[in-house]
């Protein structure tokens, strides 16, 4: 089995985190519908999933060490922005109208055993298009 330090890039780091913040989301009832939407060049949703009635548009962020901070600081104004983006295009595509949607993210700290896993649910909101 795969560990976070036997994993060479960035995009492989990206996909193990991925799969740990499923299997957390699937332990608690969610229902993953969607990994890895993009919506034109920088607009990318890691996991859209429903928790009950609620449309969750779920940011990932993990890290092997505290030397960059804690992961949800990773989650700037301006990825917020990005995240809104591709959500409301992946809406749009899928002709979802009328759906109470949320954002969540879920950070996951490798430098813990077991790894710490953090669940913000409603982390932002879509303050841009007002």
């Amino acid at each position: 089995m795969k560990t976070w330090d036997s994993l060479i890039n960035t995009k492989e780091k990206g996909k193990y985190g991925e799969e740990t913040a499923v299997k957390y989301l699937e332990s608690i009832g969610y229902k993953i519908i969607k990994r890895n939407f993009a919506f034109g060049k920088d607009a990318e949703l890691d996991i859209v999933a429903k928790d009950g009635d609620v449309l969750v548009f779920i940011e990932i962020k993990s890290r092997k060490s505290k030397e960059f901070g804690h992961p949800i600081e990773s989650v700037t104004p301006q990825k917020a922005k990005k995240i809104i983006h591709a959500a409301k295009g992946y809406m749009f595509i899928n002709n979802i109208y009328n759906t109470e949607c949320r954002f969540d993210i879920i950070t996951i700290e490798y430098y813990y055993n077991p790894p710490k896993i953090e669940h913000y649910k409603a982390a932002f909101y879509d303050y841009f298009s007002k």
